[in-house]
Parts: C-alpha cells; structure tokens; sequence
C-alpha cells in the first residue's frame, strides 16, 4: 500500500503546485463523517475528536457534520443527527477545540427521500439552506430531475455529492452537466484529486475543475487515516486550481440548528 501511495505521486509530480494559491483557502468543510457511531465515518467520540483536530490543524474552521441518510440502511432522524452532533460538541469545547460546528445530512435519492420531499418532512441542511444529495455509485436515479426540481421548489439549494465516482456517468459526462444545468450545484471530492477512489474518479474530478463547474470541495472524511491524504491533496495543482474557482465553501453561513 505505501509503494502504491508513494509511486502515486512520484507520477504525478507534475501536478505538484509550486506557486502560491490561486485563491484562498478552503475554511469550511461541509461534508465529512465524524459524527461518531451514527453511520461508515468515525466509529467512537475518540475517532471524532482526531478527526476534528486534524482537519483544524489543516486551517478549517467550521465544519458540518453529513452522516448519511438512507430509508434501508441508515436510518437517522435529525433529532438522532443533533443529539450525536451535541455530543461531539460538548467534547469539543472541554478540550477546547476552536472550531465551529453544525451538521446536516447526506440524503440518499431513494424513494424514502422524495416521500420526506414531497411531504415537506424537516430535512437538515447547511449555510443557506444547502442540500446534499447522492445517489448510487452504480445505477443512475430516474426521479433525479424530480429532486432538483421539488428541492429549488422547496427554497432548498441541493448539492450533488461527489458526481465523480459515480460510475454509470463516466461514459456519458454530460449527464453532470445536465444536472448542473437544471439548478443542482457539485460537490468534488478533495481525496477524487489524489486517484484515491480511482483513477476515472480523479479525471472527471479534473475535468470538472478544468470547465468550471464545481461549486464545492468537500473532505469527505470518514476515518482519521484520509487526514495524511488530504494533507498530500493541498499540494497538488488542480487542488490549487480548484481555489480559484468561484467555490462556496467559505461562503457558508454561521447558522444555528433548529
């Protein structure tokens, strides 16, 4: 694993970025798994916490909290949501922790998401009413169209996690476009930019960066061993090119949970 992590960058060497950032830092993660024992991310209050603290020694300063919501699988409330997100917040502030919390949720796009759509069941969001979505990896959604049109509807701003490992769109790329077109905004994946899920992952990464359609980086952060990953990703050009893109993550909102 490391001679694989290690030959990675020795070929991408000429991704490595050299001059100062296009633009400014990231300081707002709005998409990471640390709420612990609640879904795939961090699996204990110790977990948690390493988390927090290494995304905080990356500069990060607020941070939302996107356990996964799935009808058959992950089955969380926002009551559940909020209570693990008190938690982690009271460990916070004993330990002292400079960083701003809040959590929202990474909805599934299943048939139990637009029933909770359609009948204006409270939905957690983040900043100014974003929305975060994802669907399959493997079978595209037939009522996406649906979604984005109910959620703008609705006054939310959905977000499409991560269209670079989706797989049934990586022969039909115009398919993200079609999405962005129809008012949905798009989310990369820092650790996409790294090849760390695939090497197509990280080309449509790419190639959205390079037409200028991503709305948001997100950490995606599940376990405190992506920490190192991320570190290596601030260094690589797209990432640096990414920056000077009109991104919103900084632009989220300070917003207190209802």
């Amino acid at each position: 694993m490391m001679k694989w992590f290690t030959n990675l960058f020795k070929k991408n060497k000429k991704e490595v970025a050299v001059s100062e950032p296009l633009g400014p830092q990231i300081t707002s993660d709005m998409h990471a798994h640390f709420l612990p024992n609640i879904d795939d991310g961090a699996q204990s209050l110790e977990e948690s916490i390493d988390i927090i603290k290494g995304l905080v020694e990356m500069g990060y300063k607020n941070l939302v909290a996107t356990p996964h919501v799935m009808s058959d699988f992950y089955k969380n409330t926002p009551e559940i949501i909020l209570e693990k997100l008190a938690l982690v917040q009271a460990e916070v502030e004993k330990q002292n922790i400079d960083v701003h919390l809040t959590a929202a949720a990474e909805y599934y796009l299943d048939e139990g998401f637009l029933k909770k759509l359609k009948s204006n069941e409270p939905l957690l969001t983040f900043g100014d009413n974003y929305i975060l979505l994802e669907t399959s990896f493997i079978n595209s959604c037939f009522f996406i169209d649906e979604v984005i049109f109910l959620c703008i509807s609705k006054g939310y701003k959905p977000v499409i996690a991560h269209p670079e490992r989706y797989t049934y769109v990586y022969g039909n790329y115009n398919e993200i476009k079609r999405w962005k077109n129809l008012g949905a905004l798009l989310q990369v994946n820092a650790l996409s930019l790294a090849g760390y899920y695939s090497s197509k992952a990280k080309e449509i990464a790419q190639n959205l960066i390079n037409d200028q359609l991503v709305d948001f980086i997100g950490s995606d952060c599940h376990k405190a061993k992506h920490l190192d990953w991320l570190k290596k990703v601030r260094t690589l050009s797209y990432y640096n090119k990414a920056l000077g893109l009109p991104l919103q993550n900084n632009l989220i909102i300070k917003v207190p949970q209802k």
